[in-house]
C-alpha cells in the first residue's frame, strides 16, 4: 500500500498512549516471543517522527531511542521478517552506535506491525548480543505474534474510540435533554396557545395554555394524537380548514375570530398558521399560535362608542345648539335697535330654558352612550 510519511505518522498517533491493561498484554507477548526465539531482549516499537518508542519490552529499561539509530526503520519498509544474523558483518548496520558501542547488539530480527489499513507502525523484534540464526518455527512465530500485537492495539484503539464516541453522544443527549427541558419550560410558561399538528390535523405537541383552553372550552383533556378539528369552534370550522390548507401549502397566515360566541367563555383570538418543514424542506405539519385579544377588542369597541358619542355631540352642537343661540343673538339685536330692555324677557327666558334643556340632553346622551352598554368595565 502506498502512503506518505505524514499519513503513517497519523496512524502511529492512534496507538501512542496505551493504558495499563493493554501494556500488560503487550508485555506478555514480548515475553512469549523472547522465550520462543531464546533471546534476552524483545520489544514492541512504534516509530514517530524522531523517536523509536518501546511500548513493551523485555531485557531493557529504556523507553525510547533516537529514530536515526533504529533498526526498525528498515523493518517498516517491508512486509516480511527482517533478520540480521551478525550486524557487524552487515554494511548497513556495522557503523550503528548501538552495534559499535553499548549495548553491542549483534543480532536482530523484526516483523513489521502493519495495520488493517496498511500502515507500518513499528515492529515486534528480538535482539541478542551474540550472532545467531532463527529456525523457521521461530520466524513464523514472530510474524504471527506481530499480527496479534496489531490486533490487540487496534482493538484497544477501537474500544477507546467507541468509548469516546459513547461519552460524546451521552453528553450530546444530556445537552439535548436539558435543551428540551428549557424549551418546554418556555413553551409551557407562555400564556398563548401553541399546538403542533400534522397534515391530517393530528395533534403532535401542545403547551399548557392550549391544554387549559381545551379543558375550559371543550371540557376535555387534550392529548397527543387527538384530532385538532374536534376542538375547533363549529362557527369557524370551514374557515379554519381553509387557513390550515394554506399553511400546508407553505405559506404562513393570520386570522382573528370570535370563539364560543354567546357563552360565558366568549373570547377573541388571533391565530397564526405557520408551516412546519422537515430537513428536506417538505411541509409536514402546521404550528398554530393563538393569542387572546379579547381585552383589545373590548378596548376597540369602547373607543368606537366614544367616537360615536363625540360625533353625536358635534352634530348637536352644529345644529340644535346653534338655533337657540341664534335666537338669543337676534333678541339682543332687537333690544339694541328698539332700545327696549324688558318687553322680551319672556322670550329670552324660553330661549334660555331651551338651551339649558339641550345641554342637559347632551350630557345625558353622552352618559348613556358611555355607560349604558356596560363598557366602562373594560376601560
Amino acid at each position: 500500500m502506498k502512503y506518505t510519511e505524514e499519513e503513517r505518522l497519523t496512524a502511529v498517533s492512534r496507538f501512542m498512549s496505551p493504558d495499563d491493561g493493554i501494556a500488560k498484554d503487550l508485555n506478555d507477548l514480548v515475553n512469549l516471543v523472547a522465550e520462543i526465539c531464546e533471546t534476552p531482549v524483545a520489544l514492541v516499537t512504534l516509530l514517530d517522527k524522531d523517536t523509536q518508542w518501546f511500548k513493551a519490552a523485555k531485557g531493557t529499561d529504556l523507553e525510547c531511542t533516537d529514530r536515526g539509530v533504529s533498526f526498525c526503520n528498515y523493518t517498516i519498509e517491508q512486509e516480511e521478517v527482517l533478520v540480521i544474523p551478525d550486524m557487524l558483518l552487515d554494511i548497513t548496520f556495522n557503523t550503528n552506535p548501538l552495534v559499535t558501542g553499548e549495548p553491542n547488539v549483534r543480532f536482530y530480527a523484526g516483523a513489521p506491525l502493519i495495520t488493517k489499513d496498511g500502515y507500518a507502525l513499528g515492529s515486534l523484534c528480538v535482539v541478542d548480543m551474540e550472532p545467531r540464526q532463527l529456525t523457521q518455527h521461530q520466524l513464523t512465530s514472530i510474524k504471527i505474534l506481530a499480527k496479534q500485537v496489531v490486533n490487540l492495539m487496534e482493538l484497544h484503539w477501537s474500544l477507546g474510540s467507541l468509548d469516546v464516541q459513547y461519552r460524546r453522544e451521552q453528553e450530546m443527549a444530556a445537552a439535548h435533554r436539558e435543551s428540551e427541558i428549557k424549551l418546554k419550560a418556555i413553551f409551557d410558561s407562555s400564556v398563548d396557545d401553541h399546538i403542533l399538528a400534522g397534515r391530517n390535523f393530528e395533534i403532535l405537541a401542545f403547551n399548557r395554555a392550549a391544554a387549559l383552553f381545551v379543558r375550559t372550552h371543550h371540557q376535555h383533556k387534550l392529548a397527543t394524537g387527538d384530532n385538532l378539528l374536534a376542538y375547533t369552534d363549529r362557527n369557524i370550522l370551514s374557515q379554519f380548514k381553509k387557513y390550515y390548507t394554506i399553511a400546508l401549502s407553505g405559506r404562513s397566515i393570520k386570522r382573528e375570530w370570535l370563539l364560543s360566541s354567546g357563552t360565558a367563555n366568549e373570547c377573541w383570538k388571533v391565530t397564526t398558521f405557520i408551516p412546519v418543514r422537515d430537513t428536506d424542506g417538505e411541509v409536514i405539519g402546521v404550528a398554530l399560535n393563538s393569542t387572546d385579544i379579547t381585552h383589545r377588542k373590548h378596548q376597540e369597541a369602547y373607543i368606537n362608542v366614544q367616537n360615536e358619542a363625540l360625533q353625536r355631540i358635534a352634530i348637536m352642537q352644529s345644529h340644535e345648539l346653534r338655533r337657540p343661540v341664534a335666537s338669543l343673538l337676534g333678541i339682543m339685536d332687537l333690544l339694541k335697535m328698539e332700545e327696549v330692555e324688558f318687553n322680551y324677557l319672556d322670550m329670552m327666558e324660553v330661549t334660555i330654558n331651551e338651551l339649558d334643556e339641550k345641554i342637559r340632553g347632551i350630557v345625558k346622551d353622552s352618559e348613556d352612550t358611555l355607560h349604558g352598554r356596560r363598557l366602562s368595565i373594560v376601560a
